[in-house]
């Protein structure tokens, strides 16, 4: 009897193939619904996957660019904070030149001022030489070494490079890493070139006897001390604006990675409202299923089909 074998066997054919199809959608759901993707793969929707795929170059591009972002600041903040103390230490460099300017004044006080005002030199030998999180000094440029030198005869010398160097922060968005040491270190006084290094030494070797009247040098020194204060305000109001800059590109970055979070889930996320009912309602669909084939199999008269 052929026919009923055949019958029989389409049966349980056609039943394994159901409950195979119902299993199938039930793990997708399942994997949907853990992991919020929509998308196994890409012949699923392809226009989607292809959006998809351009979204996450986007975020690999982003991400250097907000980890360029976030190193310019540690490095500008750095260099705000080591001229805040420049800018402090000059300021008490003009208290003593003016205290020393006094012609009251005797030889022993200026003889102790010249001697903290040296100490303001080594101070600002020691921050002009401040290195960031990387070791690397923040007023050296691109040289990968000090900023400043000192000789035997104890001249000071710059000996970094020439450019900051910079770093992407965005298509077309390039932003300097910090200032070199002769950007705000470096003045014109008299109409000749000098530092603040050499005013400061100047200073304090004029007030231990190096000039004949030292009170009359100390506040000649003020003109100088003056431009040197002027030349760290500027420098400081650079970083500043940098800070601000920069600060906005990592609100942008932060607002543009929120829009892509947003387009991905559209594109390719999951409604788990719906897929949660789906999934429910295929479960039903494969337990009513199972039922029936269970009790049709026991059903005498088909065994004896």
């Amino acid at each position: 009897m052929p026919a009923p074998i055949n019958t029989q066997s389409g049966f349980y054919s056609r039943s394994i193939s159901q409950f195979d199809g119902l299993r199938g959608q039930l793990n997708t759901l399942q994997s949907q619904i853990a992991t919020g993707v929509r998308l196994e793969r890409s012949s699923d929707d392809p226009a989607a996957a292809s959006r998809l795929r351009s979204l996450a170059r986007e975020d690999r591009l982003e991400q250097v660019f907000a980890e360029n972002a976030d190193l310019l600041e540690l490095d500008v903040s750095a260099a705000s904070d080591a001229l805040t103390g420049i800018n402090n230490l000059l300021i008490r460099a003009r208290e003593l030149a003016l205290a020393a300017g006094n012609d009251t004044l005797g030889d022993p006080e200026r003889a102790a001022i010249a001697t903290e005002i040296e100490q303001l030199g080594e101070e600002l030998f020691a921050r002009a030489n401040t290195t960031g999180l990387d070791g690397e000094a923040l007023f050296a440029g691109e040289s990968g070494g000090r900023a400043y030198a000192r000789d035997a005869a104890g001249l000071v010398s710059y000996i970094g490079s020439a450019q900051s160097g910079s770093l992407f922060v965005g298509a077309g968005a390039e932003i300097e890493r910090g200032l070199t040491g002769p950007e705000f270190l470096e003045l014109d006084v008299g109409g000749g070139p000098t530092d603040a290094f050499a005013l400061l030494g100047g200073l304090a070797a004029a007030l231990q006897g190096g000039a004949a009247d030292p009170a009359a040098a100390a506040r000649d020194a003020l003109i100088g001390i003056d431009a040197a204060l002027d030349s760290s305000t500027r420098g400081q109001t650079i970083l500043g604006a940098r800070l601000a800059w920069i600060e906005s590109i990592q609100q942008a970055q932060s607002d543009r990675s929120f829009s892509r979070a947003e387009q991905q889930a559209d594109v390719g996320g999951v409604e788990l409202t719906d897929a949660i009912a789906q999934l429910q309602q295929t479960l039903t669909v494969l337990e009513a299923s199972q039922a029936s084939f269970a009790r049709l199999s026991s059903l005498s008269l088909f065994n004896a089909i």
